[in-house]
Order: C-alpha cells, then sequence, then structure tokens
C-alpha cells in the first residue's frame, strides 16, 4: 500500500560514533524522500566527525575514521541537507529515540535552524514493537519476506524501512494510511525535549522530570530559583534540551514584561 501523502516525507537513517545523544556524531546518512505523487528523490553521505568513532559502531558499520577522513563534515552538508528535507514529516526505525535527537543536535552545532515543531514524526519501530515487538532485520523479513543483506549501512536501512512501513499499512487494516496519525501511533512519551528533561504534565504545561525538581513545572523552578538556568547551560545537556529550556525562559520573561 502507497502512503497516503499531502506534503513530502523523509525515511532516513544515520550511521554514527557511538549511541550517546550529546556526544556522538553521524558517520554516514541516507535520506530518501517520497514526494506525494510518489517520486523518490535521494539523499546520501558519509560524514567526518571531530569525536572518535567507539570500537562498537567499527565492528556494526565497518565504517573507520580512515574511510572518513576525506569526508565533508556535518556542517558543511548540513545546508544541503536541510534544504532537501525541507517542508517534509520524518520518518524513520527507532527514529524518535534516537536518529531524530542526534540528527537535530548536529543541527544545532552547525548552527542550523532545524524545526521540529512543525513536522509530524512516524517511526516505523513504533508500530512495529506496538504490533509484533521485533528488529529492524526481522521486521524485513516478516513484512516484507525479504533478507536485510546490508543491514546497518544507511542506505540499506532507510529503504528497509520505508518498505517495512508500507507493509505494515498492508497487514494492519486498522492503522490509518495517514501521517498525522501515524505519527500519532509512533508516539510514546509526551516528552517536550527528545531526551525527556523536560515533559508534559496533563495540563500541557512543562515540567522538570529529573533530579530535585522532577515533577515541578519549569517557570515555577525559574522562578524560585533563578540560577537553575544557567546551571543546565553550562552542563552536559543535549542541545535541544537548552533550546526548549531557553524557550521557555524568554516566553516567561516575556510574560513578565506584559505584566509591567
Amino acid at each position: 500500500m502507497e502512503l497516503n501523502l499531502t506534503k513530502p516525507i523523509a525515511f532516513f537513517d544515520l550511521e554514527t560514533t557511538g549511541i550517546n545523544i550529546t556526544y556522538d556524531q553521524i558517520i554516514e546518512i541516507c535520506v530518501l524522500k517520497i514526494n506525494p505523487n510518489h517520486s523518490e528523490e535521494t539523499f546520501y553521505s558519509r560524514v567526518k566527525p571531530s569525536v572518535p568513532i567507539s570500537k562498537e559502531s567499527k565492528e556494526i558499520t565497518g565504517i573507520t575514521e580512515e574511510d572518513l577522513k576525506d569526508c565533508p563534515t556535518f556542517a558543511e552538508i548540513a545546508p544541503k541537507l536541510s534544504a532537501f528535507i525541507d517542508n517534509c514529516d520524518l520518518g524513520g526505525f527507532n527514529s524518535n529515540k534516537f536518529d531524530i535527537p542526534l540528527l537535530v543536535e548536529e543541527f544545532l552545532r552547525a548552527n542550523v535552524d532545524f524545526d521540529v515543531k512543525k513536522r509530524k514524526m512516524i517511526d516505523a519501530q513504533v508500530i512495529y514493537h506496538k504490533m509484533e515487538q521485533r528488529t529492524l532485520s526481522a521486521a524485513y523479513k516478516f513484512y516484507c519476506n525479504k533478507d536485510l543483506t546490508d543491514a546497518h549501512s544507511a542506505d540499506a536501512d532507510t529503504r528497509a524501512t520505508y518498505e517495512v512501513l508500507k507493509a505494515q499499512l498492508d497487514k494492519y487494516h486498522d492503522l490509518e494510511n495517514n501521517v498525522e496519525q501515524l505519527a500519532k501511533f509512533s508516539t510514546q512519551t509526551n516528552n517536550a525535549d527528545f531526551a525527556g528533561r523536560i515533559v508534559y504534565n496533563d495540563k500541557g504545561e512543562e515540567v522538570i522530570n529529573f533530579g530535585k525538581h522532577k515533577g515541578t513545572k519549569v517557570i515555577d523552578v525559574l522562578k524560585k530559583e533563578p540560577g537553575y538556568y544557567q546551571w543546565m547551560m553550562n552542563n552536559d545537556f543535549p542541545l535541544y534540551t537548552k533550546k526548549i529550556l531557553t524557550a521557555i525562559k524568554l516566553k516567561m520573561e516575556f510574560s513578565n514584561t506584559k505584566l509591567k
């Protein structure tokens, strides 16, 4: 079944130096953009990181620093990549927890404004786990009856994810072929940021989700403990978490100014 699209959707997969969203970086990216008329466009690049590639990542991907010595940095490909996926919703496999947060961190480090709030995000792994509980290779075999022979290469994993999602729509008739509904079905958290340091309560208010202030509204923490903002900005939190915190702080300051 083909996806019912009203705007382009970009399926993508990353190979990275490791699995720490705050620290690790992209070493390979493939994006498969599906347009509303179902025509396809592809963006692919290997990327030279500024941090070492972990032993585990080398074993899984087969990519070494030597392989990447002549490749562009992420900052060099960021403008072209951003333009390629402009106005696209996003799709991937485990993308809501890993690929999208790490991609956002890379864009922020490259000083490229990448707004995820205006995009729907479909995670085929979430759909798969809710329905079957397995991995991408097993999902590809289960849904598409094919072996994923090039697993852990970004281009193979990207196309496999796209094919898995289409097969999921064929198999599960109660899944609505609608990007907004698929994105909602893919969402498992109430995070305000990707790392889950700030979450929404049942009233839609941002609250701290760790440490001594866990469960307390962010605006209340910032009012009672003004130095808390700078503490978070100076410590090892993801850039996107800091961006969300800054937006809350600025909104709070703007509201206070209007009241004066």
